[in-house]
């Protein structure tokens, strides 16, 4: 089965197409903004427009807008060619990655770019299984409860500059890795993981 996957949580604006575990075609380009004008042109130019059996689309935590543009990209081509859509997290494709490529990695503590001075950090075992929860911190905080895992994404940088020692590299969520998924992984009510509450507050009711 082939399978389009979008992932623009991110400063990253990044798709592939994958059949029975092999990428077909993908492109990745690090937009910082810009997300909505670039994915579907970037979709169109893959073979068959992007056609595919079933739709993966990454539901954050990352960027407000760049949530939301991955999925309601990913639900129209979903309604439109009448196939089901699914979701991960970016965080568990960043670890899914950097435990592909060190095979010594045990732990990991997925750092990614938060928004306000936060960073959002969730931490995983080789399987993919919780070690902490995903969590909006402020680097200090963060650094604080790493527990001596290696940091992997975005974020990192703000760990590693209040400790230069530490063990940490930066990583975006890359669509033609989503094959690295377990399927508990992949299969994710589509909706928004924003990792933060909402910095709107709804009015007070009238007395």
């Amino acid at each position: 089965m082939r399978t389009l996957v979008i992932d623009t949580a991110t400063a990253a604006c990044s798709g592939a197409l994958i059949e029975d575990g092999r990428v077909v075609a993908g492109f990745h380009e690090v937009v910082g903004r810009g997300h909505a004008e670039r994915l579907l042109p970037l979709i169109a130019a893959m073979p068959d427009g992007g056609r595919a059996e079933a739709v993966l689309v990454d539901c954050g935590p990352g960027s407000f807008t760049g949530v939301r543009v991955g999925l309601a990209a990913a639900i129209g081509l979903g309604i439109g060619w009448s196939v089901p859509v699914r979701g991960y997290t970016s965080t568990a494709l960043v670890a899914a990655a950097a435990f592909a490529d060190d095979p010594a990695l045990a732990e990991i503590a997925v750092v990614l770019e938060g928004g306000h001075g936060e960073v959002f950090m969730h931490a995983f075992d080789r399987t993919l299984a919780d070690l902490m929860p995903l969590a909006s911190l402020r680097p200090e905080a963060a650094l604080a409860v790493l527990d001596g895992r290696p940091a992997v994404g975005s974020g990192a940088r703000y760990l590693q500059a209040l400790d230069p020692a530490l063990n940490a590299r930066d990583a975006l969520p890359d669509a033609a890795r989503a094959a690295l998924l377990p399927a508990a992984r992949a299969a994710l009510p589509v909706r928004p993981i924003y990792g933060r509450a909402p910095d709107a507050k709804p009015a007070a009711p009238r007395a």
